[in-house]
């Protein structure tokens, strides 16, 4: 099973319709007893200009935004293979907005 880190970006198999794509990933390392799954936030290209969208350049992820309102949680085994990992200081505008869409900001 793959050892993701929160502010690492996976490659990560979404199924059927949204298929293979990169995922920033949000939630923190599982233990044994817990269910074996990763929360994500995927990248989006598509951007609307919302409140809730984060561009954070990367050399490794086309150009576009993370959007706090497309928060996905998946098997861990649905990881694929690691991209690269965000600069503390975008992963933690991320967290920020993602804080504020979930009302714990």
């Amino acid at each position: 099973m793959p050892d993701a880190a929160r502010g690492e970006v996976w490659l990560v198999d979404l199924g059927m319709a949204a298929k293979v794509r990169p995922c920033l990933v949000v939630s923190v390392p599982f233990a044994d007893e817990d269910r074996a799954l990763v929360t994500l936030l995927p990248p989006t290209t598509a951007t609307r200009g919302s409140r809730f969208e984060v561009a954070v350049p990367t050399r490794f992820l086309r150009s576009g935004a993370f959007d706090a309102q497309n928060v996905v949680t998946i098997p861990a085994g649905k990881l694929i293979r690691r991209l690269g990992r965000l600069e503390d200081k975008g992963f933690e505008t991320v967290e920020g907005k993602l804080r504020e869409w979930l009302g714990m900001a």
